[in-house]
């Protein structure tokens, strides 16, 4: 049975008349009840159907690097003469308290570090330039001021020149008053 000459509206969808698969259309969908099809291909359960149509990353990683661009970075601050003066204080009260490690384990001295770290993407404008500002809250456990010039807080070593300020986590704290200046 096909239409003579005008295009026919099947199940919403605009068939032409001079279409060759009118007998297969008219069948509709194939039902399998339990003949031998059904049994080597059984339905697919609706959650393992839904995974098939679930949206992917096409480009690995690309959404990685939109975010990446989207973080803001700063310029770098120079201190002036009284802050260095009182950046090299604290650093030396800390060398002080962790000149070695059975010292630094007895002290224990608590620390919140601000420190600039460079950008890190070199297809970023900032790369070179500019970077970020990073807190880090932990123990103090080495000032290496002759070879690396470091402050190792936990396990990341921070370089002088990108400190910021240094502040004690318990500012009344035998460690807090030396670092802050208040020695009683």
């Amino acid at each position: 049975m096909t239409p003579a000459s005008a295009p026919v509206l099947f199940h919403g969808r605009i068939v032409p008349p001079q279409f060759p698969y009118w007998a297969v259309l008219l069948q509709g969908r194939p039902r399998h009840g339990w003949d031998d099809f059904a049994l080597r291909h059984p339905r697919m359960d609706r959650g393992k159907r839904a995974k098939l149509f679930a949206p992917y990353d096409a480009l690995d990683g690309y959404s990685d690097h939109v975010k990446e661009k989207n973080i803001l970075y700063t310029d770098p601050v120079t201190l002036d003469e009284e802050e260095k003066q009182e950046l090299n204080r604290r650093l030396s009260v800390l060398r002080d308290l962790t000149r070695n490690s059975r010292a630094a384990r007895a002290n224990r001295a608590e620390v919140t570090v601000r420190y600039f770290v460079p950008c890190q993407d070199p297809h970023s404008f900032a790369w070179g330039v500019q970077g970020q500002y990073v807190t880090l809250n932990g123990t103090a456990r080495r000032v290496d001021a002759e070879i690396r010039r470091v402050l190792i807080v936990d396990h990341t070593a921070i370089p002088f020149q990108s400190l910021l300020s240094i502040q004690p986590r318990d500012p009344d704290s035998p460690v807090g008053r030396l670092l802050t200046g208040r020695d009683e």
